[in-house]
């Protein structure tokens, strides 16, 4: 039923309330999902999740309602009511997660299991995007370039004192989410790109951290005898989620920096680059301890490194993407 969602609002691209519709429709499927483990930090985060996506779908309900009101339409690409695009606008960043309505997405994702906040991370964020890509020709260009500026700096400061590794990942995703609406204001084709690019990054990073049963920055140290070629292509892809050149997650920032100087938007473009500091800080911080704080053939559980991990056909490729595209960067960008 998820998988109608993204299509319903492509189909609905003029008519808000088919838009509604999918979101909640979106919203009831993954529930039960987040629920499945029966256990009360599975059922809280489930609530959670349903209380702020409600909100959020009411705000757009109430919003495209005031808008139709006062125009007499309900096409999505067009909004020229000004209360009403900030409130959609608003209401959007809330069913994102992007600061400052960030604070219930590291507690759902901490609330699920890995592979659940997986899709959270990448699939839940395909419907309130494609309503931003829509509504691109009315967006509040002020407001978008500060909640992204703003996301980035919450990403990267709040995910310093964290030691869950899900809780960790979230943090990243405000930040990356902040990149792209960035993106978003300046160019669709670079949005698209680095929403691609976070997927496949994101992807890669918690199969990864699934299949080694990485849940805390402690089980880190103990990760290198159950898989070492994993383990290496995990770290290459935490510093790829850090931005860091020779890898596939510079591309994006690169492009977006290179957009914002050519519209001499040169103080946000310094201000995003401090901010994304703090995240690349926590990256190589998981890095070094996983490589440099244990030695590599030890282990605290007796067992663990005995059973047979089961790899995913998909992560090979994926990790290999995760870390290798960057020359493809010119391609991607045209």
């Amino acid at each position: 039923t998820s998988l109608s969602t993204s299509t319903l609002i492509t189909m609905s691209s003029h008519h808000w309330l088919l838009a509604w519709l999918g979101l909640e429709l979106n919203t009831l499927s993954i529930l039960p999902m987040i629920i499945k483990p029966h256990h009360p930090r599975a059922t809280e985060a489930a609530t959670k999740y349903f209380l702020i996506q409600a909100a959020a779908a009411a705000l757009i309900l109430f919003s495209s309602t005031l808008n139709a009101w006062q125009t007499g339409h309900w096409s999505i690409t067009n909004i020229s009511t000004p209360t009403a695009t900030v409130t959609i606008t608003i209401a959007i960043m809330l069913k994102l997660g992007i600061a400052p309505t960030h604070a219930w997405y590291p507690e759902v994702l901490q609330g699920a299991t890995m592979n659940t906040a997986l899709i959270l991370s990448t699939w839940q964020k395909l419907a309130p995007l494609t309503l931003l890509y829509l509504m691109k020709n009315s967006l509040p260009n002020s407001l978008i370039l500060t909640i992204g500026a703003l996301s980035i700096l919450v990403g990267g400061w709040a995910g310093l004192n964290q030691t869950q590794t899900r809780k960790i990942m979230a943090m990243s995703s405000i930040a990356h989410m902040g990149w792209l609406i960035i993106a978003l204001n300046m160019s669709l084709d670079i949005a698209t790109m680095t929403l691609a690019v976070y997927i496949l990054l994101t992807t890669t990073m918690f199969t990864s951290l699934n299949i080694t049963t990485t849940k805390t920055l402690a089980d880190l140290g103990v990760t290198w005898p159950q898989s070492p070629v994993l383990f290496v292509i995990m770290l290459i892809t935490l510093l790829s989620l850090g931005g860091l050149p020779p890898l596939t997650g510079f591309a994006p920032k690169w492009l977006i920096l290179t957009s914002l100087c050519h519209t001499k938007l040169f103080m946000l473009s310094v201000m995003i680059v401090i901010a994304s500091l703090p995240s690349l800080f926590f990256y190589i911080r998981m890095t070094y301890l996983a490589t440099l704080t244990a030695p590599p053939n030890t282990t605290n559980a007796q067992h663990k490194w005995r059973h047979k991990m089961s790899h995913p056909w998909a992560l090979g490729p994926t990790m290999v993407m995760a870390g290798l595209l960057l020359p493809l960067t010119p391609l991607m960008a045209t």
